[in-house]
């Protein structure tokens, strides 16, 4: 006999359907899975073989073949195992199949036909209402997941006797209720405020228009200047994800298999902070089918990248085209999978090996050699594509003595996130009122830029001094053109003024030194 099951296979973000084909026939026993099954497939025959037998029922001991289409398909994970298991019954006449026939069914079969989490849900629930499928069937671990999608009913089923009952013409459960949202992200366990930092005006001031406009920055300073700290208050300026945004970052995290057991939506911003040994594949997503890396799970969020001449330079440099276009394309010999990345680049460096180069009472011990090969493992291109590049002086005592210990809002941090926030609506006002525009100065085009925030012409001549003073790339041109339309935002301007457009200059601290080297 033949049964038919639909389930489906993750491919990148996006499910793909896949059909679960059984044939039971005439012959010594056996039991092949095709179609492009990975390891794990593959494995789910003694899974199913087993859940089968402690569920009570009757494994058939006949020629069993399982096709996974379509067989182009590669597939992988365990979200099969319980659509095999249906299949089989449904061939072998133990249960029938036709009503099966609208449902699309994934999980994870034990040993004793109870069922485990799949990862994905989300994904494979949105999957499933666009195939048209009456209801998904999921393991109860992770059905309020899956019905966030608000799109489907959800089953939960806790085990295959219980899934074996509603095929039988038992009453089918209650759908599943979507998770309550909470804040499971990647944030900093210990939030940070601006008034946990002492000084560094100069740096807040550059990560508030990080925050508001979408630029990327890299903190140069010796260590114990605050690098990292700054970069982890940078969360509590961005404004809240929206619905759409927490349902993206959700269906993320889900197919990377980082959501704890009903989990609801992903309400705060991630903060991804990946070890400097970390390899191409996990900093951009990899493996035979791709999974998202550090970048795609910073979408949204930040991604702080700390000593940062430390990470591998081929890693470093595959960093290009997500920081210019916001998603990553990986190509594989089955096809090319394509993940979002739109995160805030935060980097830190220290000025040399010892760290102590420029600063007053310390002793550099490092050669000008050492400090040349230092600098060398960060190329150009990639540093003329972060918009901030800013010195971070060592805090002064001063500082410290008028400093008092600050908490999670304070108002200097009320303060700064008021101003991210006018900026902020006064480019989504620019962008409701033309069509076409980003939300974000960081990604204005040339062109765009003429139009919402042309410079007069004693600006424009300035721009274009500095341009060839501090040789820039015309990269680095617009780059710092956009900045000072955002430092204008925080100040509440329409114009971009003179002073703006300095600042910015003074911002790409990188630049300058290159020209005083040279």
């Amino acid at each position: 006999m033949l049964s038919t099951i639909r389930s489906a296979a993750l491919v990148g973000l996006a499910p793909a359907p896949v059909t679960i084909e059984v044939s039971i026939t005439n012959g010594l026993p056996a039991f092949h899975v095709v179609g492009l099954p990975d390891a794990a497939v593959r494995e789910s025959r003694e899974r199913v073989v087993s859940a089968l037998r402690e569920s009570g029922f009757q494994f058939p001991l006949r020629r069993i073949t399982v096709n996974l289409a379509p067989a182009h398909l590669r597939k992988e994970g365990s979200a099969f195992d319980l659509a095999i298991a249906l299949g089989v019954l449904a061939a072998s006449g133990q249960v029938p199949g036709g009503r099966a026939e609208s449902w699309l069914v994934i999980g994870e079969l034990a040993l004793d036909g109870a069922l485990r989490r799949v990862r994905g849900a989300l994904a494979y629930a949105e999957c499933a209402a666009a195939l048209g499928a009456a209801v998904l069937v999921a393991p109860a671990a992770c059905a309020g997941e899956a019905a966030l999608a608000r799109a489907i009913p959800v089953w939960p089923a806790s085990s295959l006797a219980e899934v074996v009952g509603w095929l039988r013409g038992g009453d089918p459960p209650a759908a599943a209720r979507a998770a309550a949202a909470n804040a499971e992200s990647d944030a900093p366990s210990t939030p940070v405020s601006f008034d946990m930092i002492a000084g560094q005006e100069r740096a807040k001031r550059a990560l508030e228009a990080c925050a508001a406009g979408g630029h990327n920055v890299v903190f140069l300073g010796p260590p114990g200047a605050g690098k990292t700290l700054l970069a982890r208050a940078l969360p509590a300026l961005l404004p809240r994800l929206s619905h759409e945004e927490s349902l993206e970052l959700t269906r993320i995290h889900s197919v990377a298999g980082l959501l704890r057991e009903d989990a609801g939506l992903v309400t705060v911003r991630p903060f991804r902070a990946p070890h400097a040994s970390i390899s191409p594949a996990a900093l951009l997503g990899g493996g035979t089918i791709p999974r998202p890396g550090e970048v795609t799970l910073a979408h949204h969020g930040v991604l702080f990248l700390d000593e940062l001449p430390e990470f591998r330079r081929d890693a470093l440099e595959a960093l290009r085209q997500p920081i210019e276009e916001g998603a990553i394309t990986i190509a594989r010999a089955g096809g090319a999978y394509r993940f979002p990345a739109r995160f805030r680049l935060v980097a830190a460096l220290n000025p040399c090996p010892c760290g102590n180069r420029g600063v007053a009472r310390r002793v550099c011990k490092c050669s000008p050699e050492d400090v040349r090969r230092h600098r060398g493992r960060l190329s150009g291109p990639l540093l003329d594509r972060i918009d901030v590049q800013l010195d971070v002086a060592p805090v002064r005592a001063c500082d410290l003595e008028r400093h008092a210990p600050g908490t999670l809002v304070t108002p200097a941090t009320d303060a700064a996130i008021e101003r991210v926030t006018r900026a902020r609506a006064a480019q989504i006002e620019r962008a409701r009122r033309q069509p076409g525009l980003p939300c974000e100065n960081a990604r204005l085009t040339p062109a765009q830029l003429e139009q919402v925030a042309a410079l007069d012409p004693p600006t424009r001549r300035r721009l274009l001094d500095a341009f060839e003073r501090l040789r820039m790339s015309a990269r680095g041109y617009h780059r710092a053109w956009r900045l000072g339309r955002t430092l204008a935002d925080l100040d509440d301007r329409v114009e971009v003024d003179e002073p703006h457009l300095h600042e910015a200059l003074t911002l790409r601290e990188l630049d300058r030194q290159t020209v005083r080297r040279h």
